[in-house]
């Protein structure tokens, strides 16, 4: 299978082209194999034009990565396999990797098309419950109700069990589930001291929806999610194969689907005693312009007969925003700028 060259195809080539260029400035201090393959595939027209078979609105180089790093996990043997840091203690050296990634995608060019073409790039990363957590604080102490969790783009739901796990910030203290195996562990930046309660609130509803959900119990899933992982990461993976057996050990209930079209019917299920809150991490920048506005456009819909909360980021900006409508008075509230993998997050919010 071959994309055909046009003027149309040559422009979206440069426009990969260009995205692995900015992605190789994002792996700097934390992925020095993507950061050296980055800058290789903006060079090989061959590569990107692999990467053009991605569905619309996916985030094309971690597709591409996660496709790869996939086969390679699924035990593909080819000596790639040897830089990745997920798959041998002791990895060649990098510098010397362009050429066989190159060989790889040329001798399983189908297999990488088809996963392209079928898999999303999903939530994967727990630690961005660190900032979920004083988020949600705020929030039970405005309206002193359980909390009705709904998760657009949850994948396997590791963010729908936030109060499973036990957060620290720094100054020695610990907030959240003190029994649990899952430390998370963040810096606040740049900002004020968010209030936070020792123990977690009350959760009532946990319901998280994705076009495709992740089942960590089927093993397909499982290395898929592992895939997304940057190969150096591996207290991630470890994070990962903990939190996938807390999601195992509860009953979540995820709805595969559109979220944005399913909202008004979940929000039915929430009665009126419990706060309900729509959350989403680094899924609106796969949302198009017309999903983004959808979306705030059933958010206050739904506020014309009830309270409501709406938690994001990458909607607009890439700031992690709280809006709510409280007796139909809207408030909006820019939190701050977050780390991608939740090591670190501003708070800007006066508690």
């Amino acid at each position: 299978m071959k994309l055909e060259y046009s003027e149309k195809g040559t422009f979206k080539l440069q426009q990969l082209s260009n995205r692995f260029q900015q992605f190789s400035i994002e792996c700097k201090g934390s992925s020095k194999l993507y950061e050296l393959l980055s800058l290789h595939i903006a060079r090989e027209k061959e590569i990107l034009r692999l990467g053009a078979y991605a569905r619309k609105g996916q985030p094309v180089p971690n597709l591409l990565f996660g496709a790869v790093h996939y086969l390679l996990l699924k035990g593909i043997d080819h000596p790639l396999k040897d830089f990745y840091m997920s798959i041998t203690k002791n990895p060649d050296k990098m510098e010397n990797c362009p050429p066989f990634f190159t060989d790889f995608c040329s001798k399983y060019e189908n297999e990488i098309i088809h996963l392209l073409q079928t898999k999303l790039v999903q939530t994967n990363e727990v630690r961005r419950c660190a900032y979920l957590y004083p988020a949600f604080c705020y929030i039970y102490e405005l309206t002193k109700q359980p909390l009705a969790l709904i998760e657009i783009g949850t994948s396997a739901g590791f963010q729908l069990l936030w109060d499973q796990y036990k957060y620290s910030y720094g100054t020695g203290e610990i907030y959240g589930n003190k029994n649990s195996n899952i430390h998370l562990m963040s810096e606040i930046k740049n900002g004020n001291s968010p209030f936070l309660f020792e123990e977690p609130p009350p959760v009532s509803h946990r319901i998280g929806t994705d076009l495709h959900i992740n089942n960590v119990s089927n093993q397909d899933d499982y290395i898929w999610l592992m895939a997304l992982i940057w190969p150096e990461h591996n207290d991630r993976r470890t994070m990962l194969r903990k939190v996938a057996q807390v999601v195992n050990n509860n009953n979540l209930k995820l709805i595969q689907g559109d979220g944005i079209t399913l909202i008004p019917k979940i929000t039915e299920q929430v009665k009126d005693n419990s706060t309900l809150c729509i959350f989403h991490t680094h899924v609106a920048n796969q949302f198009s312009h017309g999903d983004k506005v959808r979306l705030l456009d059933k958010i206050q819909k739904i506020s014309r007969t009830r309270d409501i909360f709406h938690l994001y980021n990458n909607m607009f900006d890439g700031d992690l925003h709280l809006d709510y409508i409280i007796d139909g008075k809207k408030q909006m509230k820019t939190i701050g700028k977050t780390e991608g993998h939740g090591n670190w997050f501003e708070w800007r919010i006066n508690s």
